[in-house]
C-alpha cells in the first residue's frame, strides 16, 4: 500500500540550535512507509557542515534550491549551484557544505528511508552540549551514517 506525505512548512519541524546549519524535518521512513527521508538544510557562509561519512544501504540526494554546495563524491569534490541535482549512491564517501564565501539552501533525499530525524535531532542535541560526540559515534549502524576520513576533504580550500 502506498503512503501518501503531505509536511506543511507551518508545522514542519525545525532544529535551530546551531544558526550555521537550520534543518527542517519534512518527511521520515515511519511517516513515508519507508520510501524516503527528506529534510531541507541551509547552511550559512562558514558552516562545516556534514563530514566525511558513507551509508550502507541509504541513497542519498541533493537538490540546491540556492546558493553554492561543495560536495566530496569519492575521492572527488565537485561543486553545484542552484537548480543542481546530485545522487549519491550507497557505500560512496561524501561530504558537503558551502562553498567558500556562499550560503547553500539544500533539499536532501535518502532512499530507502530510515527515521533520520533522531539523528538530526541528536545533531541538535550535540550542538546545545546535551550529547557528546562518542552518543554520534555510537548511532552510526542505527541511523546507517559511518564516519569515515577523506584528505580530498580535508584538504580542500574553504
Amino acid at each position: 500500500m502506498s503512503t501518501i506525505t503531505l509536511s506543511r512548512a507551518a508545522t514542519a519541524e525545525t532544529l535551530v540550535s546551531d544558526p550555521a546549519s537550520i534543518i527542517t524535518l519534512l518527511a521520515d521512513s515511519d511517516t513515508t512507509g519507508g520510501a524516503i527521508t527528506a529534510n531541507r538544510s541551509k547552511f550559512a557562509e562558514g558552516s562545516f557542515g556534514a563530514p566525511p561519512h558513507f551509508h550502507e544501504k541509504a541513497t542519498e540526494a541533493f537538490f540546491v534550491l540556492d546558493g553554492t554546495l561543495q560536495v566530496l563524491t569519492g575521492e572527488e569534490i565537485v561543486t553545484l549551484s542552484k537548480g543542481d541535482f546530485l545522487v549519491v549512491p550507497p557505500k560512496t564517501p561524501h561530504a558537503f557544505a558551502p562553498a567558500p564565501g556562499a550560503e547553500a539552501d539544500v533539499l536532501v533525499l535518502f532512499t530507502p528511508g530510515n527515521d533520520r530525524f533522531d539523528y538530526y535531532r541528536l545533531l541538535d542535541r550535540l550542538a546545545r552540549k546535551e550529547a557528546t560526540v562518542q552518543d554520534l559515534r555510537d548511532s552510526q549502524e542505527r541511523f546507517d551514517n559511518h564516519y569515515t576520513e577523506s584528505t580530498v576533504w580535508t584538504g580542500r580550500k574553504g
